[in-house]
């Protein structure tokens, strides 16, 4: 393998010329020389070329030859970068990830060069190459590359495709033919490369390589240093020729390289890292595209703005164009509606007509695929489909509603200082009925109802679109309403540990709609096995559901249970108050936390337990009254519990007065949940006697 790739060759020839400078400025050596060693610097032997020249006529510059020689060792050690087309047996040998053991595949280095040229636009030339280490990981020899159906916007030129094997001792080489890479449709705005790697096995290495470009000089791509495999280094090289750009480092972890070098072609910045763990799911994630460390480039002057993305919107015949388009049999529906006494009425109908008459499709982009009559004619449409037909009868029945488009959470939310259609994929109704009501409404779902904002549409940017005033704006939808759960557990205690009683669980708004969608899609007797957890004991009978299809009314859950305490000796009895609560486990044991938290809505808990204690027991210990607060108060958990004639009575609430916390805010969160759980489980002790 050779020492020194493209991507090395100024970074070096620039650090020599850097170090070099400072020793040699007083001897008074040209500047002729120092042009010269900097041209030969691109090549490790122009480099101890050089070195050696000068060290004949300043022996002064022998130490500096060996620490220079170091630096070049030095940067090669981090940035090992083999040459296209060239196995590396080392890579063909190893037998896992040296950072991240349990690994099933690893990238050994994805590199990125970025130029710009006025005539041509942006090139990324891109260089991967990944090790697969077992069954697990042959999925990853699944590549496709995406680009835009528009030729101007993005395309993707020159790909070449390696697979690599070990066979007796020695690499084996199979090239992908060019005539099997192809082309397919994803949807109106994107077409992807399929990649078909061939003789992919345990222990293989594949490599690609291609060019990325685009004709908008202001369309410079991001760049992610982190996937969902461990990366051994990652790097990104960019020239500062094109438009001016904000830059925006999404990263919490040290840069290996993050250089800015002058060459003959003119000034370029290098960011790289080693050593990057798989980024890894975790519980409250905001998404994992917002989360991942990457750097992005936004115009310093923005060239399209989003009432433009707006109007274009508008203007497109899957989307703006389809709002006056006539379905089947709406006159009746729109008479209907007419004859019903108030706004709100009329709403409901129109909502529950769309909804009881249409089945989402499970797709969500933000035009319509059919359109919104054929969709009609089918019963089933894409998310985007459903609701322009709900936005149709509202228009039609005489309302002013408008559209949000954005982008959903699990595939990262839309930027208001980066304007485009990327990460549009779902489209939904709004409309002010008064200055008190503004109503969201989408209709995808059985679980939404017309007077509720859909949980999931909280706390994300939002493209607002007015179709009569062609007004646009991007807004965030909150609310301050906090969804409730309320457990209410009444039992008798036995000398013998058996506990038995009734449990009452009333669950408001948002968490009324999360306990039905968990209840349909598990079935009641995995919807039961999850109240139960790892309570082995727990027998739950005679359970029961009220309220299920009335909107304004808490659903209502009861059953009896009967369970075994398993901390019983002699002469005592230990139980936790909390012991049929549904706060589970902590989530934040880590010391680290790679995302921000996002519980999407304010929460708040409340257990209220009544035991009755055994003839020949009496209350030994009770956990005292407390209060524990985040320091904002964000979230703040109580603590009561009393014996009231006979009883024990307790009663713990914790309230989320935040939704969303940042990753810089983890520590506080994660000393607070310590501390919270460890005052959970604090045990009422009863002693015989």
């Amino acid at each position: 393998m050779p020492l020194f790739h493209g991507h090395q060759k100024v970074f070096i020839g620039a650090a020599i010329y850097s170090m070099l400078t400072v020793f040699i400025y007083n001897y008074h050596i040209s500047n002729a020389l120092l042009y010269v060693l900097a041209e030969r610097g691109s090549r490790a032997e122009g480099i101890l070329t050089a070195i050696n020249y000068i060290s004949l006529k300043f022996k002064l510059l022998k130490a500096l030859s060996f620490i220079l020689l170091l630096t070049i060792f030095s940067i090669f050690a981090f940035g090992q970068v083999g040459k296209f087309g060239e196995a590396d047996i080392a890579e063909l040998q190893m037998t896992d990830c040296s950072f991240e053991k349990n690994a099933s595949a690893m990238i050994l280095f994805d590199v990125a060069k970025v130029s710009y040229d006025k005539w041509k636009g942006i090139t990324m030339e891109r260089h991967r190459r990944i090790k697969i280490f077992n069954e697990q990981g042959l999925s990853y020899a699944n590549i496709k590359l995406p680009y835009s159906s528009d030729s101007d916007v993005s395309m993707i030129r020159d790909i070449e495709a390696v697979t690599y094997n070990l066979v007796g001792g020695a690499p084996q080489k199979t090239v992908i033919d060019a005539k099997q890479i192809y082309s397919q449709k994803i949807d109106k705005e994107s077409r992807e490369y399929i990649i078909p790697f061939v003789n992919v096995k345990p222990g293989s290495v594949i490599e690609l390589r291609y060019k990325w470009k685009t004709r908008y000089g202001n369309n410079y791509p991001s760049w992610s240093f982190q996937s969902d495999l461990p990366t051994q280094y990652s790097e990104y090289d960019r020239d500062f020729n094109s438009y001016g750009f904000n830059t925006v480092a999404n990263v919490n972890r040290q840069f290996e390289k993050d250089t800015i070098v002058t060459t003959k072609e003119g000034r370029r910045h290098t960011w790289a890292m080693k050593n990057i763990p798989a980024f890894k799911l975790e519980l409250y994630m905001h998404s994992l595209e917002d989360n991942i460390q990457y750097i992005a480039f936004y115009p310093a002057v923005t060239f399209r703005r989003w009432p433009t993305v707006a109007n274009k919107l508008m203007e497109d015949e899957d989307f703006g164009k389809q709002l006056d388009i006539a379905i089947d049999g709406e006159a009746d529906i729109i008479g209907k509606a007419g004859k019903l006494k108030n706004d709100f009425d009329k709403i409901e109908y129109l909502f529950n007509t769309v909804k009881t008459n249409m089945l989402w499709n499970k797709n969500d982009m933000w035009y319509t695929r059919d359109g919104i009559k054929k969709a009609w004619q089918k019963k089933t449409g894409n998310s985007t489909e459903i609701n322009l037909i709900l936005y149709h009868l509202l228009a039609k029945t005489g309302f002013k509603p408008s559209l949000l488009v954005f982008g959903k959470r699990e595939y990262g939310e839309i930027k208001a200082g980066d304007p485009g259609y990327s990460r549009l994929n779902k489209t939904v109704v709004q409309l002010a009925v008064d200055s008190t009501s503004n109503l969201v409404l989408d209709a995808t779902s059985k679980y939404n109802s017309y007077n509720s904002t859909p949980y999931e549409l909280l706390g994300l940017n939002m493209l607002s679109i007015n179709p009569e005033t062609k007004i646009s704006d991007i807004i965030k939808l909150n609310s301050n309403h906090q969804s409730e759960e309320t457990t209410v557990l009444s039992a008798a205690l036995q000398a013998d540990g058996k506990l038995s009683g009734t449990v009452e669980i009333s669950s408001s708004f948002y968490k009324k709609v999360n306990r039905l969608m968990q209840y349909d899609e598990m079935g009641s007797q995995k919807y039961l096995d999850g109240i139960k957890g790892d309570k082995s004991s727990l027998v739950i009978s005679k359970y029961t559901r009220a309220n299920m299809q009335t909107d304004t009314l808490p659903l209502s859950e009861h059953f009896d249970f009967t369970m075994k305490l398993a901390d019983v000796d002699d002469d005592y009895i230990y139980f936790k108050p909390t012991v049929l609560a549904n706060i589970g486990q902590n989530p934040f044991l880590s010391e680290e936390r790679l995302s921000d938290i996002d519980y999407v809505y304010l929460n708040k808990f409340t257990f209220i337990g009544r035991y009755t204690v055994p003839k020949g027991y009496k209350i030994d210990v009770l956990p005292k009254r407390t209060t524990l607060a985040m320091a904002d108060n964000s979230i703040i958990f109580r603590r009561i519990v009393g014996e009231q004639e006979g009883q024990i009575v307790s009663n713990y609430v914790i309230s989320f007065n935040k939704a969303r916390f940042s990753r810089d805010e983890y520590k506080g969160l994660h000393d607070f949940y310590k501390k919270m759980f460890e005052l959970l489980n604090e045990q009422i002790v009863l002693k015989k006697g």
